[in-house]
């Protein structure tokens, strides 16, 4: 008999456990890996039997025929028995072999699971990462020659040379490992030995890297695991993974262990066990399995990229797909743009009419159609900011579906740069062009220009700068050139590291913030500026108040209103907490008649810092809580401030909460004097649009969860309000009450580096998993700090994860009820399991966190609403 190739589409053919070799003895055979097998026995037929591994371990038969063999099957079958009674009879060798061969696959005493065990384990322990595993021998080789010293690898540099750098105290355990089983007692290898070693710990045999992990814990290396040492190799895994939790923990932990696999009480664990510890582990993290696997792959078919031969229509569709993309975005570009070109066009014509420009040319023709455009770019760049404004038209009206307002900042700051070309075309035009002009005039040509110059012709530019006109236009484009240098994201992220001391001061928040207000003395100076014209006497023709005066009234009125509002909202604190990530909870008590919708924003002002200062953080409380809350991460100048301020009056954690955690109110014997906070808001976000969805994809990372979890809070709020109601009108009428809820589905996808920052929202977590029975709510944390399953370092984590949340039903990463998965997501099959779950629904994907992962979401959202039936919409929070 044979196993031979049978290639089968969704099946996985899979060599067990290493082993490769005949199911009938006695016989010439050959191996492979998949499961079609031939019986032959002298001077009988052959058959093909083909054979399937299933996913309950065992196995099912698919086909039985005659093999072609030489000769005539006929003259074979002549005077024996009947082809059925001799395929009966094979089919009992079939059966007798398969249950041999999977006895020899066993350990010891029970078998090891075939499939999703063998599987697993084929994808598992797995020491090289792929990127390491792709570089082989040589490059391994190169590095050693690069490395030795007199000849031989110190166990110092065994990490760097095996591209395990950045977990050197895991590889060091690896080489003390692989040394013991080799007998090696010295601190360095030659290149044979480490030859050996790379042999073993590449090794795609499950066996062989079972047996390395097994001697990585096995220290005194007696073929037994004590308690101790399963501490250790916890402490060493949690020390790998940055997980500062469990590392506290490690002792905990390894009792847990021991009582699971231990059950005689022998004091020890061996190979066996460990062995059915691996492959019994977890399920499938991601929890993306679909129901239905033909409609997924007729997905995966269309998602496959095709390439348009013709560049005529590869650019076409290009164009098409942007313009369906950003449809809101062209038409108000274009239409500034017109507006822009329009005013220009009209000045340089109506100069180009007038005596000025026989003298001066076509430069003052330009000079004036740039101060056009500056007027009209000064009055526009206002009205973005006018938050309360936009708020009310994205809010109360339907404006929002034409006009971008998420983009109002953006928009805010392509006027900048409208502005800064206009200040560049009508300064350099006077100063290098048409002044020069005058200044070299002949007498009749003065003569024209003197209605507006003087009598006398001037001498020099002094004599522009010293007038009104040249002085007040100096002064605004200095101003403007720092407050435009100081808003750049290197200056305002305080990304130049290497500034001496002194100048250190002039970046940050701080600088952005005092800088841009310098515009109140730029405005006073360019009203100014546009009354003392030397070309215009009459008032008429004095434009400039013209264009300012709306925007200016509009702007001062908003001001006005946030600071009578901020100074009537002054908030009362309930609880301060303060978060392992450098993260600031507050919970304030909501003013009167304050009413917001999840996923806005509000502005707080401290005046122990600067009554002046107010920034912007999400709000992270629903609004059906009878509270606000905020989570401040402390990145900046005047954020860190504010913890240090409330991290002053705050006091050590109590056993039952987690952070520094002080100013319950609630409680009598608090008398803590709280720093006093303004709010101004709430203000308008993209992620308050969540209401317009049924089906919500929200992400949200590290501290960018903050929007999310209010929406979260509110879906679970809403949850709970619809079952009261149904209860309530039960009782009353018999009659169940239809939701008015959009919200039927939400996916929430937390991505954080740190164990620690599952602590800012454990109790939304918890909270959602024992009150949405009906997995409306979907959350998958994801912690990067850990290697991705399968990967050896990870390993024992991902046991401990999967005994403790089957006995205690707690993460052993986020202490939450909700299982957290390592590494980062695979946003493709994400998407692709919301597409399968959803056909023909329009799905809103809300993300908020760091630029970096802005091109693929958004990227993904569009692949997928082109070329499926279901449409995603993608909204990123901006501030």
């Amino acid at each position: 008999m044979e196993i031979q190739e049978n290639p089968l589409p969704e099946k996985e053919s899979i060599r067990v456990g290493g082993h490769s070799g005949p199911l009938v003895t006695g016989r010439k055979t050959r191996s492979n890996s998949n499961l079609s097998a031939r019986f032959k026995e002298d001077d009988q037929c052959y058959v093909e039997v083909t054979l399937d591994v299933c996913d309950d371990d065992t196995f099912v038969l698919r086909n039985i025929r005659a093999a072609d063999e030489p000769g005539s099957m006929s003259a074979r079958l002549e005077g024996r028995p009947s082809l059925a009674s001799q395929l009966s009879f094979k089919l009992k060798k079939v059966s007798h072999e398969l249950k041999r061969m999977k006895s020899s696959l066993s350990f010891k005493k029970v078998d090891r699971p075939a499939k999703p065990g063998v599987a697993r384990a084929l994808k598992g322990l797995k020491f090289m990462t792929k990127n390491v595993c792709s570089e082989g021998w040589p490059e391994i080789e190169m590095r050693f020659d690069d490395l030795a010293v007199d000849g031989t690898l110190p166990k110092s540099v065994f990490a760097q040379c095996i591209g395990m750098k950045e977990s050197s105290e895991f590889a060091c355990e690896v080489f003390d490992a692989l040394a013991r089983r080799r007998g090696i007692t010295s601190c360095c290898v030659t290149k044979e030995e480490l030859r050996e070693f790379w042999e073993q710990i590449s090794d795609h045999s499950f066996n062989a890297r079972l047996q390395t992990f097994f001697d990585m814990v096995d220290k005194n290396a007696d073929g037994r695991i004590s308690e101790e040492e399963v501490k250790e190799i916890i402490t060493l895994s949690a020390s790998a993974n940055n997980l500062s939790k469990i590392l506290e923990q490690a002792e905990e932990y390894a009792a847990l262990i021991m009582e699971e696999l231990d059950h005689d009480n022998l004091g020890y664990i061996d190979l066996h066990n460990l062995e059915m510890l691996l492959l019994s582990g977890p399920t499938q993290s991601s929890n993306l399995e679909t129901d239905s696997h033909i409609q997924s792959r007729l997905l995966s078919e269309k998602l496959v990229p095709t390439k348009e031969y013709n560049p005529i229509r590869r650019w076409c569709r290009r164009l098409s797909y942007f313009v369906e993309d950003n449809w809101k975005r062209i038409w108000v570009i274009v239409l500034w743009l017109l507006i822009c070109m329009g005013l220009f066009a009209w000045k340089f014509v109506q100069y180009r009419h007038r005596e000025v420009y026989h003298v001066m040319g076509y430069c003052v023709c330009i000079a004036k159609g740039g101060a056009e455009t500056l007027k009209f770019n000064m009055a526009l760049i206002l009205l973005p900011v006018c938050r309360n404004t936009i708020t009310w038209l994205r809010s109360k009206t339907k404006i929002g579906g034409v006009v971008p307002f998420d983009d109002n900042i953006n928009f805010h700051k392509v006027i900048a740069f409208g502005i800064a070309v206009g200040v560049g075309l009508h300064a350099g035009s006077h100063l290098t062009c048409d002044f020069p002009k005058l200044l070299h005039s002949t007498n009749d040509q003065y003569d024209k220009l003197k209605p507006f110059f003087g009598q006398k012709r001037p001498d020099d530019y002094w004599w522009f700068v010293k007038g009104t006109e040249g002085w007040t236009g100096v002064v605004m484009v200095a101003l403007m050139l720092v407050a435009y240098t100081l808003a750049q994201p290197w200056f305002r992220r305080n990304r130049l590291r290497n500034l001496p001391k002194p100048l250190k001061k002039l970046t940050g928040f701080n600088a952005f913030w005092y800088s841009h207000h310098l515009f109140l003395i730029v405005y006073i100076l360019f009203i100014i500026h546009g009354y003392f014209l030397y070309l215009s006497k009459n008032w008429d023709k004095k434009t400039t108040w013209m264009y300012l005066a709306f925007p200016l009234i509009m702007y001062a009125c908003e001001r006005l209103l946030r600071a009578f509002r901020s100074g009537h909202e002054t908030v009362k604190i309930l609880k301060v907490a303060v978060y392992p990530g450098n993260v600031l909870a507050l919970h304030m008590s909501k003013p009167q008649g304050f009413k917001y919708t999840s996923g806005q924003y509000i502005y707080i002002n401290c005046s122990a810092i600067s009554p002046f200062q107010w920034h912007p953080f999400s709000i992270t409380s629903a609004p059906g809580d009878d509270y606000l809350s905020v989570h401040i991460r402390t990145l900046g100048d005047w954020t860190s401030q504010l913890k240090y301020i409330f991290s002053q009056v705050c006091q050590p954690p109590s056993i039952e909460h987690s952070g520094l955690l002080r100013a319950d109110f609630e409680q009598p014997n608090i008398h803590t004097r709280m720093p006093r906070l303004l709010i101004d808001g709430p203000y308008g976000a993209p992620a308050q649009d969540y209401k317009n969805y049924e089906v919500l994809l929200l992400v949200g990372l590290g501290i960018g969860a903050t929007p999310l979890i209010s929406i979260v809070k509110d879906v679970l709020n809403n949850i709970k309000r619809q079952k009261e109601l149904e209860a309530q009108m039960l009782v009353e009428n018999g009659v169940k009450r239809k939701s008015t809820f959009a919200t039927k589905r939400a996916y929430f996808y937390w991505i954080t580096r740190e164990q620690g920052s599952f602590e800012w929202f454990r109790g939304v977590m918890n909270e959602v998993a024992e009150n949405d029975l009906d997995g409306v709510i979907e959350l998958h944390n994801y912690c990067t700090s850990v290697y991705e399953e399968g990967d050896a370092r990870s390993a024992l984590i991902t046991m401990l994860q999967s005994i403790n949340h089957a006995k205690n039903g707690v993460d052993v990463v986020s202490g939450t009820r909700v299982k957290t998965h390592f590494a980062r997501p695979n946003w493709r099959n994400v998407f692709k399991h919301v597409a399968v779950k959803y056909p023909d629904q329009r799905v809103g994907v809300f993300y908020c966190g760091a630029h970096g992962l802005v091109g693929e979401l958004k990227r993904l959202a569009q692949d997928f609403s082109r070329k499926t039936e279901t449409k995603f919409d993608f909204h990123k929070e901006n501030f």
